[in-house]
């Protein structure tokens, strides 16, 4: 992550072939290298690590190479949030910092199926209810931020019980319905949204969210927020 990151770095967990194969397209495919990286629980000073903390939220950088696995590609492992005490799941935003992202949202039961496509500068809110599997159909890296709730563990276990997302992305972009999951509803292609009344907008990192109690209050209590949500996956275009 040189060039996206002057603070002290973290070692970065590294997603292996073993750890990803069961949410492939293929599970016998083969790799002698580690998939994507993720830099977690970042701060560029103690100041800013415990203003993060006093808000319950994480800074995080994750690394997703270029390429492809038997025709797939290169993806992460895709995750659902639990539900915060007032019975509402945690959201997230992201932030592509370079290369190009494929966001593929997905609710559980899969009955709503929307991607977001998502360059450098992008903003990406992951709404309550939606799991998440982001892409890389690039020919460079994906370097992306994020930030998110610091008071949960993610939930791996749905894509890994029906073999990933409800669709593989495979090279030169087919998207590929999953049998695993039944009746499953044609994509809706979505576009990167900005939120302005709460400081989220293209030009603004999400760094530089940290100092405004406001711009990350959503995350934890996304109840009180539920209007910014509506534009996410409204007005989408959906594709056969």
């Amino acid at each position: 992550m040189n060039g996206y990151w002057d603070g002290p770095k973290t070692e970065p967990q590294a997603r292996t072939i073993d750890e990803m194969r069961e949410v492939l397209a293929d599970p016998g495919c083969t790799s002698d290298r580690p998939l994507y990286f993720m830099y977690r629980d970042l701060a560029r000073n103690e100041n800013d690590r415990a203003w993060l903390r006093q808000q319950h939220v994480r800074y995080d950088i994750t690394v997703i190479p270029a390429g492809t696995l038997c025709g797939e590609y290169i993806k992460t492992k895709g995750h659902y949030h639990p539900e915060n005490p007032a019975g509402m799941r945690y959201p997230e935003i992201y932030e592509v910092l370079s290369g190009t992202g494929h966001y593929l949202l997905q609710t559980e039961t899969a009955d709503d199926v929307v991607m977001i496509e998502a360059t450098t500068g992008d903003k990406i809110l992951i709404p309550p209810g939606y799991g998440h599997v982001t892409i890389n159909p690039a020919r460079e890296d994906l370097v992306m931020a994020n930030l998110v709730s610091s008071e949960f563990a993610s939930n791996y276990g749905p894509y890994v019980e029906l073999q990933g997302a409800a669709y593989y992305e495979m090279e030169g972009g087919a998207l590929v319905k999953n049998p695993r999951y039944p009746d499953t509803p044609p994509v809706r292609y979505c576009s990167p949204v900005e939120v302005p009344e709460i400081g989220i907008e293209r030009e603004v990192g999400l760094y530089d969210l940290i100092g405004r109690p406001r711009s990350v209050a959503f995350l934890n209590h996304p109840e009180q927020f539920m209007k910014i949500f509506a534009g996410v996956t409204g007005g989408c275009l959906t594709m056969q």
